[in-house]
């Protein structure tokens, strides 16, 4: 039985929690919040992806605000950290530091050099670190990558990403748009897209990108090409700053040799694959979400079992650091290189 503590109790630890309790495996024995109002509401809480909802028994779990005092009195083996972003540093390499796993909610960190300490204190440490970068767990997003790793339709040549959302209120003490504790919707949300492109493409070349400031002070919206050195185009495009009844959706347009890939997180069905010849095909997709699969990755590698590697506490360090070279870009309107 894995014992897990919780730091952060907003939306993404309640997300967390609900996928931790689904596994008999796993026991969450801790939850620990700095702000002890935070502690004291065991409802769910809505945010852009729906999952949290639901009112959680919180009854024989040990409640703390203070974080290095949990690491001291819980036997834990691993920590859940889904506090804002300006924290996941200092409290993953804490964590590790005491000898506790550490699953880490994205961004990794606000800066690439504080990502590049995370992984050394990981390898030091001899514990697993894995980032939450859903994305990469996320069925529609599993099944393509599939596909264009298959090359059964040819090569990619050209592919959109999109992720829309409404302006986020619902974090804790507006912490969302505070550009300096979040870095705003290009750390925060862009990334999901930005370490995908890497995840499928590689490392980029050079990027070029545009962007908005918006109500974090940073740039809250953008619009980034990914160059490779071939003739492949790749895009992505995110921001939080679309009315409030937009909402959420996140989308994406493949065009293979043969095929064409179409996502959207607010059509059904989800994904369609159009062919060249013949017709459209609505492939199945498993009942489950990216934040469910990444846990269940974390816990079965913490259970010693076989796991593929999908994400390294390095690759998450590299999608900050495209940000950071995005971001770059948008000041200096002119291409940056990632050599």
């Amino acid at each position: 039985m894995l014992r897990i503590g919780i730091v952060g109790w907003g939306f993404m630890g309640k997300m967390h929690f609900r996928c931790y309790k689904s596994d008999i495996n796993v026991e969450v024995t801790a939850i620990c919040d700095a702000d002890a109002k935070q502690l004291q509401n065991s409802s769910g809480v809505a945010g852009n992806i729906s999952g949290a909802e639901d009112d959680l028994d919180l009854s024989n779990i040990a409640l703390y605000s203070d974080l290095s005092k949990m690491l001291a009195e819980e036997k834990l083996d691993a920590l859940s950290i889904a506090s804002p972003t300006f924290l996941h540093a200092s409290q993953t390499m804490e964590a590790l530091n005491a000898g506790v796993h550490v699953f880490c909610e994205k961004p990794m960190a606000l800066n690439s050099g504080d990502c590049r300490e995370m992984a050394e204190v990981a390898k030091q440490s001899g514990k697993t670190l894995q980032i939450g970068h859903c994305i990469r767990f996320w069925p529609e997003y599993v099944q393509a990558k599939e596909i264009i790793d298959s090359q059964k339709y040819g090569k990619v040549l050209a592919a959109t990403f999109q992720r829309l959302s409404l302006t986020p209120t619902w974090s804790w003490d507006n912490c969302f748009l505070d550009g300096k504790r979040s870095g705003g919707a290009m750390l925060d949300l862009h990334i999901h897209d930005t370490d995908y492109v890497q995840y499928v493409f590689g490392m980029p070349k050079e990027v070029f990108s545009r962007g908005v400031i918006g109500p974090s002070g940073e740039f809250d919206h953008t619009v980034t090409q990914y160059f490779y050195g071939n003739d492949c185009v790749i895009t992505a495009e995110g921001g939080w700053i679309m009315a409030p009844g937009f909402g959420f959706e996140m989308s994406f347009k493949i065009m293979l040799e043969k095929v064409t890939l179409v996502y959207s997180s607010a059509q059904e069905p989800t994904f369609r694959i159009f062919p060249i010849d013949g017709e459209t095909i609505i492939p199945e997709i498993p009942t489950g979400d990216g934040y469910s699969f990444e846990i269940q990755h974390f816990v079965d590698t913490l259970s010693g079992k076989a796991v593929p590697s999908i994400i390294t506490p390095e690759q998450s360090g590299d999608s900050v650091k495209i940000i950071e070279a995005e971001k770059e870009s948008i000041r200096n309107n002119d291409k940056i290189s990632l050599l």
